[in-house]
């Protein structure tokens, strides 16, 4: 059940879920160790956005950086995302949760593409938690291809140069009809966005947690929406609190 105490819920919430190597390293275990550990984390968090009433949940997966990595380790990362997949997408279904997949697609392989276009499309119609895995996904990249699309578009006589606003720009982002994150969490005590929703994260509150992924729980994901509900935001303008003693 919610904590009492959450007496506001963010609508979206987004995990930078890091960590996981430096936990195995930490036990001396392998990183595809705490990269298992961390689809653990994966599924408990997903039960508790769920449970805590958030509609829109965004995972940063796998960003378009991460190529860069040991091939080993690539391999081992895009195989734990095929299980999860095959394996979790039935039970995602049967809750009524629907997927949605962010990011670069056109140089995806041919094996993980039809995967996750088929979790779309299997959960297109689901109406209660939208789960929302950010997979080679860069938001430098992101912003680049809405702003291609919008030159094309004025290229193409459809829209004047003039009328390009922020609106028009986040309905040319992977997260067109999305709402922007109320919440940004991230782990292992980095503090830094990394390239993640940096369009969408304006006005984003941000909790960094000194706890590795693998180790994030419901207690964890429960702490921070705590911590959101504490802070006032104000979206650049006076909070309800200022204004009430004249300040």
């Amino acid at each position: 059940m919610v904590n009492p105490e959450l007496a506001i819920i963010p609508q979206h919430v987004a995990i930078i879920m890091d960590g996981n190597g430096r936990w195995a390293n930490k036990r001396g275990l392998p990183r595809t160790v705490g990269h298992s550990k961390g689809v653990e984390a994966v599924r408990e968090t997903v039960r508790a956005a769920g449970d805590a009433g958030v509609k829109y949940l965004t995972l940063f997966a796998f960003s378009s950086e991460n190529w860069s990595r040991p091939e080993t380790e690539v391999r081992d990362l895009l195989g734990l995302l095929r299980r999860f997949i095959r394996q979790d997408l039935a039970e995602l279904h049967r809750e009524n949760i629907r997927i949605r997949v962010i990011g670069e697609r056109e140089k995806l392989r041919s094996d993980i593409l039809p995967l996750l276009l088929e979790a779309e499309e299997t959960t297109k119609f689901n109406t209660s938690l939208t789960l929302i895995i950010a997979f080679n996904y860069g938001a430098r990249d992101e912003i680049a291809r809405a702003v291609a699309m919008l030159a094309r578009d004025v290229e193409a006589g459809i829209l004047k140069a003039s009328e390009i606003d922020p609106d028009k720009i986040s309905a040319k982002l992977d997260t067109a009809g999305i709402p922007d994150p109320d919440l940004i969490i991230r782990t292992s005590g980095e503090e830094r966005l990394s390239n993640f929703l940096l369009w969408q994260a304006a006005y984003s509150e941000l909790v960094f947690l000194p706890d590795y992924w693998p180790d994030f729980d419901r207690k964890l994901f429960l702490d921070a929406l705590k911590i959101y509900a504490s802070r006032d935001r104000r979206f650049g303008g006076l909070s309800d609190k200022t204004i009430a003693v004249g300040g």
